[in-house]
């Protein structure tokens, strides 16, 4: 039974069929075993860079176990070493020549060669015995920030907050110190919490209380008593208790309300702290769809006209890839200030991660549009320093108009989204400027017509392929070929449409499901042909949000390989990064399905979010294409730096990338060094409608 889903097992010996012996007794474990084979110290040290989850030691060209083991210690690297031992180097054993039977009990065991179950049971006990580590790791590691969030938060509280430990303080807040009267924490540290009890019945009380809640009883978590201020005054009060940490060691903690507190007062304060961004201290999303919901109704009633302004962070990728969250933080409450000092007769929120809303009042369109000029300007002359480094950013805009007629707050919402897509196709993923929502330009009757086109075009094949070139440094050969979509229109103008012109009405009337399937099955009738005479001959083929949640594909895509010859690797079909983050769960299992039908699996606009490394890392594809941003100003130290950042982290969870863009000589020759495996663009070869093997 398969307990596992991938070991990456390091094997250093000078008998690869023993290795590959090891990896077929594990097969029945492991749904992947990554192999890593060697037999010198110089290929160590490289394969180290690597993570591996066991290493195995036979026998060495230039290394001794004793070495491996330095060499290990010396990387830092928390890694499990079997030793196997044959029958001279046991007799050395016995000689005390360094082969014990363990060495360090969870780390390094010795092993007989020859037992090779016993070998193999090993190495599934030693990793489970790392996963446990990493994973005990980690939750210290989350431990320790929620104790520090915690923290952080009970200093600032206006709750009295207070811990014990065995009955006795060690730590109060500023609000409890205030209502015992106590003038500072080294007043209350060491104080029992019993003497702020009044009266003797209390005090008894409260020790029963305290004694069941330190045995685990949690059926009684609050207090109701007397308590005893410094000054000899007393109030009446309710104490609750929680079990917590503080500097990693467990602790009581004590929360403390006097029983004439303003509930009313104390619900508008949580209600306010609710709706306010940790980070910014501007509204968040809650803030903003109360706000959207009063504004909508009264533009409903017709009280007023109000317009929504979505703002998105363009280069927020790059700024990952280059400085990481400290960088990202920076940006946003940056930008969160920046429209907080604009915005004076506004409501400003942060929506997302990177991504803010603005809400106004009463403006025309040129007034709206004006808006949007000066928020963008502002934004794009701003120099955010990060680490004695100097960062800049432009934001897209969307901007939608709320009139008595408008739409539900949700649609309004992705009506701003809408235009933030247009800013894209507008400005070739560039962004930097603004849209307006204009409803005229997405009329029922536009829509259907251009349905009526597209359902015409997959039913009597309309639309067309073309083909461009990718070139395989590895290889150093090009017969991977993306494959493009475009739409001919029966007009005067003889106007061909792109995806991005047709794929929302697509998506509107059901169509993106049909779309993909006809060129997918298009596609590989064109690479069928050419496989006889080129049979390595591949395609890489996008398909829509649609069809990464389509249980149906592997086995569409199982019966296309097969009637192309069958060959794993043949179709690489790639989903934009931003519909597998918005469907990552279905996305993981989708990748799974049809990596196990022979189809390798990619991600398309690749790096454009803050979490690209870890839903790559999450999907598993083979191949990442990078987004166009990334291709673009590489002269710039800078820019070169964050690519090449992206680059190494991508390959270091072992996916290559593909570089596209290319459109020129200069942009070319940096393209080879930054270690893509994969270029693309006009410079090389543009998109042709044959597939075009050139050998």
């Amino acid at each position: 039974m398969r307990t596992q889903s991938v070991l990456n097992l390091l094997v250093i010996d000078d008998d690869q069929l023993y290795a590959e012996r090891l990896v077929h007794l594990l097969d029945g474990y492991y749904n992947t075993i990554n192999l890593g084979f060697l037999d010198d110290k110089e290929e160590l040290l490289k394969l180290l860079r690597q993570p591996w989850d066991v290493l195995v030691f036979g026998n060495a060209y230039d290394m001794s176990f004793t070495d491996v083991v330095g060499i290990v210690q010396e990387q830092g690297v928390d890694l499990p070493m079997i030793c196997l031992m044959n029958e001279e180097m046991a007799v050395s054993a016995n000689d005390d020549e360094g082969f014990p039977d363990i060495i360090s009990g969870t780390m390094v065991k010795a092993l007989k060669v020859e037992q090779e179950m016993a070998v193999v049971m090993s190495i599934c006990l030693q990793h489970d015995n790392l996963r446990s580590r990493r994973e005990l790791k980690m939750l210290r590691r989350v431990l320790s920030e929620a104790e520090q969030r915690a923290n952080v938060l009970i200093k600032n509280s206006k709750s009295a907050v207070a811990y014990i430990d065995q009955g006795i303080h060690i730590f109060a807040n500023d609000p409890y110190l205030q209502l015992f009267g106590f003038e500072s924490m080294n007043d209350v540290i060491g104080v029992p919490i019993i003497d702020l009890i009044a009266g003797g019945d209390n005090v008894k009380g409260f020790k029963k209380f305290l004694r069941q809640f330190d045995k685990g009883s949690r059926q009684e978590v609050e207090f109701e008593f007397e308590s005893v201020r410094t000054d000899g005054s007393t109030f009446e009060a309710k104490l609750q208790l929680a079990a917590a940490t503080l500097d990693g060691e467990p602790v009581t903690q004590v929360i403390i309300q006097q029983n004439n507190t303003n509930s009313a007062e104390v619900a508008k304060r949580l209600a306010e702290a609710e709706r306010k961004d940790s980070l910014t201290g501007i509204d968040n999303r809650r803030g903003f769809e109360e706000e959207m919901a009063r504004v909508h109704q009264q533009a409903r009633q017709g009280l007023l006209t109000a317009a929504l302004l979505y703002i998105q962070l363009d280069n927020i990728g790059k700024i990952s890839s280059s400085l990481g969250l400290q960088g990202i933080d920076a940006t946003v409450k940056q930008v969160a200030y920046t429209l907080d000092d604009l915005i004076t007769d506004g409501h400003v929120s942060r929506f997302s991660d990177t991504g803010f809303t603005v809400l106004v009042e009463d403006k025309t369109a040129a007034e709206l549009k004006k808006l949007a000029e000066v928020i963008g300007s502002r934004i794009r002359d701003m120099l955010i320093e990060v680490d004695k480094r100097t960062i800049s950013t432009t934001v897209s805009i969307g901007i939608v108009k709320i009139e008595q007629n408008t739409a539900e707050p949700s649609v309004v919402l992705e009506r701003a989204m809408d235009a933030i897509h247009q800013v894209m196709v507008e400005t070739s993923n560039h962004g930097g400027t603004y849209h307006m929502y204009d409803p005229s330009e997405h009329a029922n009757s536009d829509d259907h017509a251009l349905a009526e086109s597209l359902i015409d075009a997959i039913a009597n094949n309309r639309f067309e392929l073309s083909f461009q070139p990718i070139y395989d440094i590895n290889n150093d050969r090009s017969d991977f070929f993306e494959v493009y979509l475009k739409l001919p229109l029966a007009d005067a103008d003889n106007t061909v449409l792109t995806p991005d012109q047709f794929m929302g009405v697509a998506k509107t009337h059901n169509l993106l499901e049909k779309i993909d399937r006809w060129v997918l099955i298009n596609a590989c009738k064109k690479v069928n042909e050419v496989r006889k005479n080129h049979p390595e001959a591949r395609l890489l083929v996008q398909l829509t949000s649609a069809s990464l949640i389509d249980k149906k594909l592997p086995n569409i895509v199982s019966q296309l390989i097969k009637a192309v010859g069958g060959a794993a690797g043949t179709l690489t079909l790639q989903f934009n990064e931003k519909a597998i983050s918005d469907h990552l769960t279905v996305a993981k299992t989708q990748f799974s399905a049809l990596s196990q039908v022979g189809c390798q699996m990619g991600i398309n606009n690749f790096g454009s979010s803050a979490k690209s490394i870890e839903i790559a890392s999450f999907v598993q594809p083979d191949m990442v294409r990078l987004a166009r941003s990334y291709t673009e100003g590489l002269e710039s130290a800078d820019n070169l730096e964050a690519v090449k950042s992206l680059i190494v982290r991508t390959n270091d969870i072992n996916v290559d990338v593909l570089m596209p863009y290319i459109e020129d000589a200069a942009t070319m020759s940096i393209s080879w060094s930054v270690g893509a495996r994969y270029l693309q663009g006009y410079y090389l070869e543009e998109p042709s409608s044959t597939i075009k093997v050139v050998n």
